[in-house]
């Protein structure tokens, strides 16, 4: 067991974090076997929202959830399940009118830069006076 203040408050947090981790952990395993299980469209919803959970708390990389989705995916299409994605949305329902851009530049000009530059005071310069001895 630790001894230092610190050591000790970091051990907490550490046991902390990982039953929390286990607990998702957790989540995903009894999530994707009950897709296996039960291969619906609601069981493949949630396994990959448990999936998309662990790599929002940074539990597992993006391309190791990526991956288990591909899995995921291959598994349903082979049991026959229908994978609708709601993010699709119809091409003229999502379109927006384009924004009319101004006349005005954004930039200030090249020579509106300089004209500012010029304008500042020169900054003094502080002399040394050398004196021998």
């Amino acid at each position: 067991m630790p001894i230092i203040k610190s050591a000790i408050k970091r051990a907490k947090q550490t046991a902390i974090r990982r039953e929390r981790n286990v607990g998702i952990k957790r989540d995903i395993k009894s999530a994707v076997k009950a897709f296996f299980a039960n291969p619906t469209q609601d069981t493949y919803k949630a396994a990959q929202s448990e999936l998309d959970k662990a790599v929002k708390k940074n539990l597992l990389k993006k391309n190791t959830v990526s991956r288990r989705k591909s899995a995921l995916s291959k598994a349903a299409k082979a049991a026959g399940v229908t994978i609708a994605s709601e993010k699709k949305a119809p091409a003229a329902a999502t379109k927006k009118p384009a924004a009319k851009k101004s006349a005005a530049p954004t930039k200030k000009p090249a020579a509106a830069k300089k004209a500012a530059t010029e304008t500042k005071p020169a900054a003094k310069k502080t002399t040394t006076k050398k004196t021998d001895k």
